[in-house]
Order: C-alpha cells, then structure tokens, then sequence
C-alpha cells in the first residue's frame, strides 16, 4: 500500500523541545558567569516550582529518575519492602525500586485511562508493601482522590510519578501541590524541559536535608569548613545552565499546554471516525485535567491488520515520526528473571503492544494535525 508522498514538507517528529532567544541569551549569561554548576539558577528554578505547587519545598536533580529514587530513600524504602506500580511506563519507574533493594510489585492498567488500575493496587497489598508509585501517563492524572485513600487505609507512601504531569491538574489543584512525594522530569521531551532533569516535590520541610544530602553524595557541610557524610548519596546536583533552560520554559507553561489542547482537541476532530469504528482506540478527551503530554493511539490487533512496526515506518515514509510509549516492562528481560510472565497483566501488555505516540508539540500548526491525521487514514485506510 502505497503512503502519501512528502517530498516538499519536512519531517514531523513525535516531539520538539522549544527554546526562545532570550533563554539562549541567557543561558549564555550563565556561561558568562563562571558558575555553570549548581548554584542561583537552580536557586532560583527550585523556587520558581515551588511557588507553582503552592510553595511547597522543591528540590531539583540532575534527571526525573534521580529524582524518583531520592523519594523513594526519603520514604523510607528498602531491601525487603515492597512498592506497587504500573508495567506501563518507561523503565525508570520500576528500576529505581530495585536501585533501593526492593521489589516492584506490578498491577494491571485501566484499559480506558491507561493508568494504574487503583482497586487492583489496593488488592496487592501486603505486610511488606511500603508504597505505590502511580504514574500519571501521558499527562493524565490518576484519580488522586481514590489513590490517597487507599494510602490512608494501609498506611503507605505515595511517590507520584508525575514525569508527564507538570501543567496537569486535578479537580483544580496542580499536580504537585497537594499529596505526598510528587516526581517531575524535565528531559527534553517533556511539556517544559531543562535538556535533562527533574525536581522532587516533598511533603515538609522536615524531608528538605535528606533530600539535599542524597543529591550530593550524602554530603552535610557546616560553617566554612565543615563537613561530614552520615548516608550514601549520589550525584544527582542539576547545573546552572540547564536550570536556566528550565526557568526560561517555565515562564511559558501555561501557553505551551493551551496550545498543546488546542492541537489535541484537533486530532479529536480530524481523526477519521471509521478508523474508530475500526478498532482504533483514542486516549480520554480530558481537557480539564490532563496537559496532553502525549496524544497516544492503540492500533488494533485481529488478523491481517497492520502490525506497530509496519505502522512506524509507512508514517516515516510519509515524513511522520511516531513514538512507542511503552512496551510493557514486566515482559523485559531484567523482569522476567524476578518472575513475571506473560500474561499477568493482559490489559498493559495488549495496549504496550499496539500503543503509538503521534506528534505533539507547541510550535505544530494545525495543518501538521491535519496531515497526520491524513496519512493515518492512508496507511490504515486498508487494513
């Protein structure tokens, strides 16, 4: 089947990072400087977060996956403890369980949202379970009201895996401004990026010193001279320059997610509903809560149909690039050993087959959605 030709347009990617000039410029005032490593602008990044999520304490790490591992040691998580979590995201979230000694324990997605199936976690609950790590997929939350009830109940932590979250919100209030530990990362991908990095949202400022020695080594200085270490850290500290990056973005969340809504909203209407009728599978049209970090399709799988791979590279013929958001990581190796298996969790594993990630970013106009949406219908239009 043949697929559109593009040979006056240039390549769409799934994403493109966004940096204005006067974050260049100032980016190059923080080279200037002669401080480049952590010091007034991840200052200053920190607390530019901080007053997002309702001033509670911010601190920033080199990536979201130190970040999440820093929450993890803060909490108070083990070797011998367990941790729930999803099999459908990318990797860091259940490695970082491991990176502390503990075991991850996977429950199934909600098929609809494709997050965490809460009254499945609630069910995997044991004498061990120390803490849930949900991910908020895609930009869109988890019921946050359900989730900390059952953190009540039992008792547990919670560490939000909000990698995709920041400009999300639930019932009103910012993710990260209300709850227990929330992670955000900054890579280059996400809705505001920092080129790589990440914060960790905490609860009081009673977790503030760990957090800050777990960043750097376990390191505790004191007067001018003073110095000890009473824990294992690591090197986590984000730069100056990429905090500068970071704060330059943060100035334009709240464009960069309405234009994001703007550009979901028009897959929504330009998607050619006998796709649907066909099996394809659209993510929720919530434009209250979610920040559309991703605007993701689930192929459909019966016989004859076009498989992922086939799918991926009749769009990049099409000058297209698309993006998988994510195998299900209990089916990797590394998990496999620990005794997962096929089959546990059909819901996660079906959709981490057949889930594509199609382009979303700020500066796409509406005729990039269209033209998508066009070679969509072409490469699917037989099948």
């Amino acid at each position: 089947m043949s697929t559109p030709s593009t040979s006056a347009l240039p390549f769409l990617p799934f994403t493109r990072p966004q940096i204005d000039e006067e974050t260049i410029a100032g980016v190059a005032d923080v080279l200037r400087s002669g401080w480049i490593t952590s010091g007034p602008q991840v200052k200053a990044f920190e607390q530019a977060i901080s007053e997002y999520c309702g001033g509670r304490p911010v601190r920033a790490y080199n990536s979201g996956t130190a970040a999440l591992e820093v929450a993890l040691r803060v909490a108070g998580v083990g070797p011998g403890d367990e941790v729930i979590t999803t099999p459908l995201s990318w990797v860091s979230t259940a490695s970082v369980i491991l990176q502390v000694g503990a075991r991850p324990v996977f429950v199934d997605i909600d098929p609809v949202t494709r997050n965490i199936d809460l009254a499945l976690a609630e069910r995997a609950i044991t004498a061990k379970t120390r803490a849930i790590i949900p991910v908020h997929l895609a930009g869109l939350p988890v019921n946050l009201d359900q989730l900390y009830a059952i953190a009540d109940r039992h008792r547990l932590r919670v560490i939000e895996d909000a990698a995709q979250a920041y400009g999300a919100q639930w019932k009103g209030t910012r993710i990260g401004a209300r709850g227990d530990l929330a992670m955000f990362s900054f890579h280059a991908n996400k809705n505001v990026t920092s080129i790589e990095g990440g914060c960790l949202v905490l609860p009081s400022a009673g977790d503030i010193a760990l957090a800050e020695k777990l960043r750097l080594m376990g390191v505790t200085r004191s007067g001018e001279d003073g110095m000890d270490v009473d824990v294992v850290g690591g090197k986590f500290n984000l730069t100056d320059v990429a905090a500068r990056v970071g704060l330059g973005q943060l100035k334009r969340l709240d464009e960069f997610t309405s234009r994001r809504r703007v550009l979901a909203r028009r897959y929504f209407e330009r998607l050619d509903p006998a796709l649907v009728s066909a099996g394809i599978e659209l993510p929720p049209a919530d434009f209250e809560n979610s920040c559309w970090h991703m605007f993701q399709l689930v192929l459909p799988e019966r016989p004859g149909a076009i498989t992922r791979a086939e799918f991926i590279a009749r769009m990049r013929e099409a000058g297209i690039g698309i993006g998988v958001h994510y195998p299900a990581m209990h089916l990797f190796t590394l998990y496999r050993k620990q005794g997962w298996k096929e089959g546990d969790f059909p819901h996660a594993e079906r959709i981490g087959r057949s889930i594509v990630t199609l382009p979303l970013f700020p500066a796409m106009a509406g005729s990039d959605v269209d033209r998508v949406c066009t070679a969509i219908s072409l490469v699917l239009g037989k099948n």
